[in-house]
């Protein structure tokens, strides 16, 4: 009995943990083959950096990814892709360059997480937004990312002159 009260435990710990994983339903892929489907498309990426055990990340999953219209204005519009900031895995940057996801994750300064940055076709940066950020959040980088706002002013100027 004590070996399935622990298991038990055990299970209920494990299944509150917050895995580093990307949103459900979405089609998120990794870093190489976002930047050659955005190349091919002519669509902006959206890169979200997440982690093992990152609160924030599961909050914004559940919360905001979990939109529906979100959801379709992001998979129609977007390379999406997905990197975990911790991990190893190796990836090629435009330049030809190789290096690892961390090694991305610390260029981009993704200290925290969530952090999302959303990159040209070309993946040139456009701008970056730490930190949980509701759907209003999302559509109002979709318009300014789209729109080419980012070509003329920056988020904040964009942003104020909405109001």
């Amino acid at each position: 009995m004590k070996l399935i009260q622990t298991l038990l435990a055990a299970s209920l710990l494990w299944a509150g943990t917050a895995l580093a994983d990307p949103p459900k339903g979405y089609p998120f892929v990794d870093f190489d083959a976002g930047l050659k489907a955005a190349k091919a498309s002519g669509k902006p990426i959206f890169l979200y950096f997440g982690r093992y055990g990152c609160a924030w990340c599961d909050h914004t999953n559940k919360k905001t990814f979990s939109d529906a219209g979100l959801k379709k204005l992001y998979s129609d519009n977007y390379a999406l892709v997905y990197v975990d900031a911790e991990s190893g895995k190796r990836l090629t940057l435009p330049s030809g360059e190789r290096i690892t996801e961390a090694e991305l994750g610390v260029r981009l300064q993704a200290f925290a997480t969530p952090l999302f940055v959303y990159l040209t076709p070309q993946g040139e940066k456009i701008f970056q937004a730490p930190g949980f950020k509701t759907v209003k959040d999302f559509q109002d980088y979709d318009s300014y990312v789209r729109g080419g706002h980012y070509k003329q002013k920056t988020l904040l100027e964009f942003l104020g002159s909405k109001s």
